[in-house]
Parts: structure tokens; sequence; C-alpha cells
């Protein structure tokens, strides 16, 4: 079971609705409709919550992988969502596009850390 159904599955539960979600290597874009009896801080426990537990318990090797860390982050961004919808399900259905366009640029070239410069291929 992958981490998009685990997430997909707690918000059912809660009757929260996914408008729009991504899932990159190192985090997870999502534009929900939480409902006026949840708070963001309670729903946002709760999926993190179970949602690790669930992973943790079907993919057992990755407790002893990351040993006694969490597996999300401590915080996370939350924003209201009003005229500006639209911007943010077109940001996070194309956030994969960027991420991998970044990807692909760092992979040539890179500042170095000391110089400052810019360096190419491993070349400077």
């Amino acid at each position: 079971m992958d981490i998009g159904i685990i997430l997909r599955k707690l918000c059912e539960q809660k009757g929260v609705e996914i408008i729009e979600a991504n899932a990159c290597k190192d985090h997870i874009h999502m534009l929900v409709s939480i409902p006026p009896k949840l708070s963001v801080s309670q729903f946002m426990g709760y999926l993190k919550g179970k949602s690790s537990l669930m992973i943790f318990d079907r993919h057992a090797n990755l407790k002893y992988r990351y040993g006694n860390r969490q597996f999300w982050c401590k915080g996370y961004y939350v924003d209201t969502v009003g005229r500006n919808k639209k911007v943010i399900e077109e940001y996070i259905k194309n956030q994969i596009q960027e991420d991998l366009a970044y990807e692909q640029i760092s992979l040539k070239e890179y500042i170095d850390p000391f110089t400052g410069e810019t360096v190419k291929k491993g070349k400077k």
C-alpha cells in the first residue's frame, strides 16, 4: 500500500476532501477541504500520526532504517485558499515536473560552497 492510498483512506475517514495532491520524493503537497468540526492541527496530527503507523506496519524495514526517528518532520505548512484555489491546484499538479527539472539542473551544475562559483559536471 503506497503513501497516496494511505493518505486517501485517512482523509476519507475524517470526511476531508482531497482537491489536489502530489507526492514528491521527500515531501507531499496536498490541497484539502477540512470540515469545520476539525481543526487543522487536529487533522494534521491525525494524518501524520496514523499514516506513519500504517507505513511502519506495512514496511517494517523502515523502522530499522530510520531507528527512533519520526517518519514525518515535526512541522507543516498550512494556508487558507480563496480566489487563488486554481493557482494552487496547478502548482501542486506541476510540482513533480519542477522538482525533476531542478534535479536535472542540479546534477549538471551546483555552487561550490567554498568559492561560491558555479561548478558544471565536476569542473569549474
